[in-house]
């Protein structure tokens, strides 16, 4: 199929505009260097997951560095402690450090993660807190398996921080990496999407928005899940679902028919959910950062290939024409820009752009306006505010935002 850079709708008003390695061996601290970081750092696991953090004497390249262990902790996900971008993505088993990843946030600090079995992550990428950045192993100088994590500031491992609080050596730690995701369904079934927050917990939630009302609560998922929310059986509203990173499962729940898991994409791939085929059901797709491939799944277990985007984006899908079909974008972080694609009756495909919100935001879809066609959005995650934008047969300059506070701000 042919592609060309733009299409009707968006000429009816959707386009708005067109530090070096540390070596190991190297850059010791003393330990009197415990002054605070200024990012906000985070434990490199999972929300609410229980690990230990040791050092020892000789511990290389420095005694503030941590060795975190748990009980069968081989293969476990490792997360970004704090928002920044990937440095280095070592991928094959080389050096002391074998596998490993080392992330700027910025301000001279950064954060290394080492002695990986599998990286997830590519060089350039830019990734949030409690991101995927690979998985637990026993790689280049390493005895057992491990995650070696070092916090480093001015080229030099210095003592480190959780939540801005001095982090004690041989003590186990629970995380409280625990992000919120913004979302927005059709949970009642009347056309009009309606923002959502995800807060993981033992026991996650859904925070359903409701002006002048408390949210309605929804409980899902673990701590460790992603949300994925579609209408699974086409009854026109929309149900809870999570992905497991960890295992690459998404789980879903309908009312009274009970809950359906599909194994599909691997460490690391990133969840849409959407209708490809216009039957009235969502299927489950996932995104792989590193190569910018979607990989939709039909009912039938057919999978449908796409290129879209790069290792800057995330994904998502929505009916950007109204044809009753979901068809996939990407949201470019850095930019604050989507890459919307769609697929006319001929066969023809579409890219549109639309920038809207601020760089480092988290993308969110729906139809805010019931009208049969899915809208933007954008949640900045250090204020908790939704920018929601409008669509309709407005021209460009005429649009509006609507803008909501909801969720818990990371300011």
């Amino acid at each position: 199929m042919r592609a060309r850079t733009w299409w009707a709708a968006v000429a009816a008003g959707l386009m708005v505009g067109a530090w070096p390695f540390v070596a190991p061996g190297g850059g010791q601290a003393s330990s009197a260097a415990a002054a605070a970081p200024q990012t906000a750092y985070q434990m490199p696991f999972m929300c609410g997951q229980n690990w230990r953090g040791t050092t020892r004497s000789g511990h290389s390249p420095s005694t503030l560095s941590i060795d975190w262990n748990r009980t069968a902790d081989k293969g476990m996900p490792v997360v970004s402690s704090a928002a920044g971008t990937v440095i280095t993505a070592q991928k094959t088993d080389k050096g002391g450090y074998g596998k490993f990843v080392l992330i700027d946030h910025g301000n001279k600090e950064r954060t290394r993660y080492a002695h990986l079995a599998s990286v997830t992550v590519v060089a350039g990428q830019a990734v949030e807190q409690s991101d995927l950045l690979g998985t637990v192993g026993s790689t280049g100088n390493s005895s057992g398996d491990h995650l070696h994590y070092e916090q480093i500031a001015s080229g030099k491992v210095v003592q480190p921080y959780f939540a801005g609080v001095k982090f004690t050596f041989n003590t186990n730690k629970v995380s409280t990496n625990c992000v919120e995701v913004p979302l927005a369904a059709d949970w009642y079934g009347y056309g009009k999407s309606r923002i959502t927050i995800y807060r993981r917990a033992t026991k996650s939630e859904f925070l359903i928005y409701s002006p002048g009302k408390d949210p309605a609560v929804r409980r899902y998922g673990t701590a460790s899940d992603d949300p994925l929310v579609g209408d699974w059986d086409g009854d026109g509203t929309v149900n809870v679902g999570v992905y497991t990173p960890a295992t690459s499962t998404f789980t879903s729940y309908v009312y009274k028919q009970g809950t359906t898991k599909i194994t599909f994409g691997k460490i690391g791939d990133k969840p849409v959910a959407g209708d490809w085929d216009g039957d009235g059901k969502d299927e489950v797709g996932v995104w792989t950062p590193s190569t910018g491939e979607f990989r939709l799944r039909a009912a039938n277990g057919a999978v449908t290939s796409i290129k879209l985007g790069d290792s800057n984006d995330l994904p998502v899908a929505g009916d950007w024409d109204g044809d009753g079909k979901d068809d996939v974008g990407v949201f470019d972080r850095r930019s604050a820009t989507f890459t919307l694609r769609k697929v006319d009756n001929e066969g023809m495909v579409w890219l549109g752009q639309v920038q809207h919100g601020a760089a480092n935001s988290m993308p969110v879809t729906g139809d805010w306006e019931a009208d049969g066609r899915t809208d933007l959005g954008v949640w900045v995650q250090a204020t908790a505010e939704f920018n929601l934008r409008n669509g309709g047969p407005a021209p460009t300059n005429a649009r509006r935002s609507v803008k909501t506070i909801f969720g818990l701000n990371r300011g």
